[in-house]
């Protein structure tokens, strides 16, 4: 009996056939075990793992807690747009990559190349100083010399996106909790815009290239507006509705993908905490997913 396969759609953002396949028998099966995967595909269960493990670092799925575990797929309008940012970020860096050897070569009125620690640590601290009203910032491992954290300024507005990777210990989550702080899985480089008339963009360690009025710049400021709405906030707004201040942080970091051991490691408190709290989100939102809930809080306004 002949076999239909619909064409792949995904392809052209990076998702390979077979995770396409499995994603739409996620689709078909919302919820499903590994085991429901494996009867459904006719796979093995070996190769049904190793493809969902690939739509979980996608974002194309999400999986729930407890045993066994169920796999819940992503909205499609919702995962789609994600990867096409993904896919515009991974362009725009290639274009980074080429501008950089642009003006290596040769030399531009809008790009200027600062080599060594020290003259790129002054120049990060001279711009920001200079700051008269924004600081943007993109921030993601690693840190071998110079961390990007800007110093603020009275009067100064700050808004920094951090890579979910920064934020590894307790007390890093402390730090990003103050406003205009927002976590994202997959930062994809790492840059300071002053004013949205400056750019330091690190290259190397010892090394970046500080971006005039261009093109370029007008790209990282359009590609940070992009992420920005995509980020979960650190710090939501206290609020009068189901879920408490921290509830809502609970719900914003897993919302940016990060498990209940490490959502625990970084609030400083026991898994089964976070998990018992989860649960009664669920309940206040009356979801039954934390993708669901995450929807949920999102058009109610409880993580803006």
């Amino acid at each position: 009996m002949h076999s239909y396969r619909p064409a792949p759609v995904l392809e052209a953002l990076g998702v390979c056939s077979e995770d396409e396949q499995l994603y739409r028998a996620l689709l078909a099966r919302p919820e499903s075990t590994t085991t429901d995967l494996t009867h459904d595909t006719g796979w093995p269960a070996a190769r049904v793992g190793r493809h969902l493990k690939s739509l979980l670092s996608l974002g194309l799925a999400t999986r729930t807690s407890g045993r066994p575990a169920h796999y819940v797929p992503a909205v499609p309008e919702a995962a789609v747009e994600l990867l096409a940012l993904r896919k515009q970020a991974a362009i725009l860096e290639a274009r980074l990559g080429a501008s950089v050897l642009t003006t290596e070569f040769r030399r531009q009125d809008s790009f200027t190349v600062v080599r060594g620690t020290e003259a790129v640590a002054q120049r990060f601290y001279q711009a920001q100083q200079s700051a008269q009203t924004e600081v943007l910032v993109l921030d993601r491992p690693p840190y071998v010399v110079l961390p990007v954290e800007p110093r603020r300024a009275h009067g100064v507005s700050y808004r920094t996106i951090y890579d979910m990777a920064s934020l590894s210990e307790p007390g890093d989550l402390v730090v990003a909790r103050s406003a205009g702080c927002r976590i994202l899985r997959d930062v994809p480089l790492k840059v300071v815009m002053v004013d949205r008339r400056t750019g330091l963009l690190p290259t190397t360690p010892d090394v970046i290239v500080e971006l005039g009025p261009s093109s370029l710049l007008d790209a990282l400021l359009r590609l940070f507006d992009l992420l920005w709405q995509q980020a979960s906030p650190l710090s939501p707004a206290a609020s009068e509705g189901p879920l408490s201040g921290e509830d809502q942080q609970l719900l914003a970091l897993a919302a940016a993908g990060l498990t209940d051991q490490a959502i625990a490691r970084r609030l400083g408190v026991a898994q089964r905490t976070v998990e018992r709290r989860m649960q009664r989100i669920l309940r206040a939102l009356d979801a039954t997913t934390r993708f669901q809930a995450g929807l949920r809080a999102g058009q109610r306004g409880l993580l803006t």
